[in-house]
């Protein structure tokens, strides 16, 4: 683990909704393994020995309208995902004084194993440039013009597919979102951020299931994953 630095603190940005699910219920608190999607996300992450604390940035309105675990610590998000994690960060160093190492990880991937994110922080805690788990893409890769004609075929040899969690140290992430807001750059997630900033993340392999629930596939995916964990 991380010798000599401070706890983990893992941030969870779930004041989305996810209107590709075509559900009037927000993605995170739909009904997955005996609780929510999100509930099995804290799952997975409270299983993870170095994070200490775990803060979810939910919709302004959530806060008061629903309840949630006493054990996670609760913010407002904001009008994109990259502006919740800037507010998260920002409550992590006022209101918990941390300056350490932050866990971003999607409150819609409940399947993320905890092996995978021990492995990334043994592997990318370390480093000022932090890192990501990702899976390498197996599959032919095609670029398309707009009107999805092939225009050419790209080599997947050094391609993958990012995901979460991405582990970085508070302070050059918060610096590097900010950066990105004021230039107008889109930040799809928290490494284009830092690599706009000039840092390099690592990569660090994960498992193929940990999927994201964006799409109504993905619930029953998400279903089968879980279970066949349980051995149910």
């Amino acid at each position: 683990m991380i010798t000599g630095r401070d706890e983990v603190v893992a941030l969870l940005p779930a004041a989305g909704f996810g209107h590709r699910l075509q559900s009037d219920v927000p993605k995170q608190y739909l009904e997955l393994s005996g609780g929510s999607v999100l509930d099995c996300t804290l799952r997975q992450i409270r299983l993870v020995p170095a994070v200490g604390r775990i803060v979810l940035v939910v919709s302004g309105a959530e806060i008061n309208q629903r309840q949630f675990p006493e054990d996670v610590l609760l913010t407002a998000g904001g009008d994109t995902r990259a502006d919740s994690v800037r507010n998260g960060l920002e409550y992590i160093r006022t209101q918990l004084q941390h300056d350490g190492l932050v866990l971003v990880h999607d409150a819609a991937r409940p399947c993320v194993r905890v092996a995978d994110v021990n492995r990334l922080i043994d592997e990318a805690g370390k480093s000022e440039h932090g890192g990501i788990l990702a899976i390498p893409v197996h599959d032919t890769m095609k670029r398309t013009d707009d009107n999805q004609n092939i225009t050419a075929t790209i080599d997947r040899g050094n391609v993958w597919r990012a995901v979460t969690p991405q582990l970085f140290m508070i302070n050059p992430l918060s610096a590097a979102l900010d950066k990105a807001k004021a230039d107008n750059i889109a930040i799809t997630d928290e490494a284009s951020a830092m690599e706009y900033s000039g840092y390099r993340p690592r990569v660090v392999a994960c498992a193929q299931d940990n999927l994201k629930i964006t799409v109504p596939e993905d619930m029953a995916l998400a279903r089968l994953i879980l279970s066949s964990r349980n051995g149910s």
